[in-house]
């Protein structure tokens, strides 16, 4: 079992940058994919990116390729989203998850494991 918690959200104006952090509990975090999906007002959760167990291989939205990186640390049980040029059609409530087994990466409900979610706001 894993818990998550999203920190680093926060209002920025376009163009800016922001980078999420995701930090896990448990000793298993390196047998976990792990991902960041992101849930505007009124939309349904939509994922963003995703990495592998061992950090070498990963995938994203085709809306945020080439400005955002997921990356993680399995030393620290960490995954971060670095978001860069950031538009406001990136503005989203962002969650990290956790799944087991290396198919529907980008399938919210293959996820298991869920943070709380942190707010990002980009104004034009």
């Amino acid at each position: 079992q894993v818990q998550l918690v999203e920190s680093g959200g926060g209002l920025v104006q376009a163009g800016g940058s922001l980078r999420l952090s995701c930090a896990a509990s448990g000793r298993t975090f390196s047998s976990y994919v792990m991902g960041w999906f992101r849930q505007a007002p009124g939309k349904e959760r939509e994922f963003v990116a995703a990495i592998n167990t061992g950090g070498g291989l990963s995938s994203y939205k085709d809306s945020v390729k080439g400005r955002f990186t997921i990356s993680r640390d399995n030393a620290k049980n960490t995954v971060d989203l670095q978001m860069n040029p950031l538009k406001p059609e990136d503005t989203a409530v962002y969650y990290c998850a956790a799944k087991t087994g290396i198919t529907g990466w980008d399938i919210p409900q293959r996820y298991g494991y869920w943070g709380q979610g942190t707010q990002v706001t980009v104004s034009s």
